[in-house]
């Protein structure tokens, strides 16, 4: 699940949070129901804020911001607007943080994110660095023929100086079991609101806001939360969405899929070749997904195993039959297997036509759907958090107009459409490789090893099957080394981007591929290394979290008295951060002159997510009056006065 929709926030079957973690050990048969469905989280405090313990009607709530859904969608809104200072309350019908692995792959991006917002070493404590499974293994089983092995997550040689010249972050692999834990708990430490096993029942928009009605499941007792905006981060079935009549695009149900979470010792089969996924492809299975994938949880005794299977007929889910199927696929017939999870699922192809309506948001799964594959499910899902939650904090909080609400609908929703389309792409391209090898749908095995065989013969024939193969095989890098699309989103039609008038410059690789980075307004901040205090710092680690941020250069001065005067103006932090050579943040490398694109008395004013919001190449004739055109037209107060702010 290399993205994370075999469940989605709504799909979640219910835990115990009292439960504990399964025993150890491996068995030749299965598990109880009680050890397999057992949680491991820790406590999530399901009466937190609703209930004294005596089953009294919750109070009702008023509040900013109400988050419905608590998976990693609504965890980093809920940190980030705590962090932020915004009256907010977030809300799940589970009872706490993801049982099984499911999302799993971090990007850079992403990592980036959890950097900024002061998480990024815990989130590695309890992860796995993906380089070091920095492989994609293409085989007939794990004893049986390996069909092709390719570098990934830019652990090959071609790869790994992109991939580290791109970003001060790496790759992991953060199952969400775990990746969650550390989410929630940032999130309470922030002084978020968070309570679980409370459910949504309905919702409807007002003048001035929305009406929730709430179900405390605990105790069954319901009470109401009035807020000027709701985010729905609700997962695929968003009863959000359903309340306010979100329009879709795309195709649902796609595939049926069955996911089984196990532990199994496969070390000896897989250590000398470390991947995140063993793809599997054998004779008489032409599903897009081969005869089924394999992801790492805990190399190399912990794994996902993903499988399609047809929908005409019931499939058996028992832990019998899927230890069977396990040890036939693998190819190991006396494999100790033991099962954790089992769960079916379908892909979706679907995004919605709009990510805002009125006071209502969609974020996450709740606005796009879409297969596992490439990765893109949970860092899409973060990444929207990242853009509307600043946003939401200076509206409320009446430092912004609300129309710069608008730009999250015009920012996320064509990074929605794309994220969704490439992923389902990716599962065409894989579909080339057992076309490649001959594998149809029901053949027998005879016929299956014998279109093996003649692939490896010295015959014309043959060697074009090789290069079909090939070519199937150098498609799975946009799977798994896709570094322009984790890191090159450009906002390119924008209210909250105050453009220069020039085009952005125009990519001259692959964008799914290689990573182009640019201070074009709209594009995200490059990364370079500096110097402070003879220590190494990144551009993006220079900058405040929540916070505007001015970068200047040698001939910068001019724009300190400016910023001052515009911050104090609209009660919005803008400090200002001199980047050169032997300036306070020191180019010593030179990486940031080679990237910046802009002269040493230009600027670039960076947004509170990153992304550049306006730039001068040289200094204006007057600071003072670009500035402030600048932050009022990214604020929304463009052509007209602002309301009066707290200081």
């Amino acid at each position: 699940m290399s993205g994370g929709e075999a469940h989605t926030e709504s799909e979640r079957p219910d835990q115990s949070v009292e439960a504990n973690s399964t025993a150890n050990g491996l068995t030749n048969g299965t598990t109880s129901d009680t050890e397999k469905h057992a949680s491991s989280d820790i406590d999530t405090g399901i009466t937190n804020g609703t209930s004294n313990g005596h089953h009294d009607r919750p109070e009702d709530v008023e509040t900013d911001v109400f988050v419905v859904g608590a998976g990693v969608t609504g965890l980093a809104m809920a940190g980030l607007l705590a962090s932020a200072g915004v009256r907010a309350l977030t809300i799940a019908k589970h009872r706490g943080t993801a049982p099984s692995p499911r999302a799993h792959v971090t990007n850079q991006r992403t990592m980036e994110v959890f950097r900024d917002m002061g998480i990024e070493e815990k989130v590695r404590d309890v992860s796995v660095r993906l380089p070091s499974l920095g492989n994609g293994v293409i085989c007939t089983s794990l004893t049986g023929m390996e069909i092709a092995r390719y570098p990934c997550y830019g652990a090959g040689p071609r790869h790994m100086s992109d991939f580290a010249l791109a970003s001060p972050t790496e790759m992991v692999n953060s199952p969400q079991h775990v990746l969650e834990v550390v989410m929630l708990a940032h999130a309470r430490e922030q002084g978020a609101d968070i309570r679980f096993y409370n459910e949504l029942i309905g919702i409807t928009e007002m003048s001035e806001g929305v009406v929730g009605r709430v179900r405390e499941r605990h105790s069954g007792a319901e009470y109401t939360v009035r807020a000027k905006y709701v985010v729905g981060a609700d997962g695929g079935r968003s009863l959000v969405a359903q309340q306010f009549g979100f329009g879709f695009k795309g195709e649902p149900g796609l595939m049926n899929m069955l996911t089984s979470w196990i532990e199994a010792d496969v070390t000896a089969h897989t250590a000398h070749r470390p991947a995140l996924i063993y793809m599997i492809a054998q004779p008489g299975n032409a599903f897009w997904v081969g005869s089924g994938t394999l992801i790492a949880v805990r190399p190399y005794t912990e794994w996902l195993l993903n499988r399609q299977y047809s929908g005409d007929t019931e499939l058996d889910a028992s832990d019998d039959a899927v230890i069977a199927y396990i040890r036939k696929t693998l190819g190991i017939p006396d494999l100790k297997v033991r099962i954790k999870d089992t769960s079916k699922w379908q892909v979706n192809n679907v995004y919605a036509t709009e990510n805002r309506r009125g006071h209502v948001f969609l974020a996450g799964d709740a606005a796009h759907r879409h297969p596992p594959a490439a990765g893109l499910g949970s860092n899409t899902c973060i990444q929207d958090a990242y853009n509307l939650a600043w946003k939401l904090a200076l509206v409320v909080s009446g430092k912004a107009n609300e129309s710069l609400l608008d730009s999250y609908n015009q920012e996320r929703q064509p990074v929605a459409k794309q994220i969704v389309g490439h992923a389902i792409q990716t599962l065409y391209n894989f579909a080339r490789v057992p076309q490649a090898l001959g594998f149809k749908q029901g053949q027998s095995l005879e016929e299956g090893n014998r279109s093996l065989e003649e692939l490896f013969l010295d015959t014309p024939e043959a060697e074009k099957r090789r290069g079909d193969l090939k070519e199937a095989v150098d498609l799975q890098h946009q799977r798994s080394n896709a570094l322009g699309l984790h890191l090159g989103h450009r906002y390119g039609d924008s209210s909250a981007i105050a453009y220069d008038g020039t085009p952005f410059p125009p990519l001259t690789q692959d964008p799914v591929l290689c990573y182009e980075p640019t201070t074009h307004p709209g594009a995200y901040l490059p990364h370079a290394w500096l110097e402070v205090d003879k220590k190494p710092v990144s551009t993006l680690d220079i900058l405040e979290h929540g916070h505007f941020g001015l970068i200047v250069g040698i001939g910068g001065d001019a724009f300190n008295s400016a910023a001052e005067t515009v911050s104090g103006e609209l009660n919005v932090r803008i400090p200002v951060f001199k980047v050169g050579y032997r300036c306070p943040y020191d180019d010593v490398l030179g990486q940031w002159y080679e990237v910046r694109e802009i002269g040493d008395r230009g600027a670039l004013l960076v947004r509170p997510d990153r992304h550049i919001a306006w730039r001068t190449m040289d200094r204006p004739e007057d600071p003072t009056n670009a500035l402030r055109a600048a932050m009022r037209h990214i604020l929304g107060f463009n052509g007209q006065e602002m309301e009066s702010v707290t200081t």
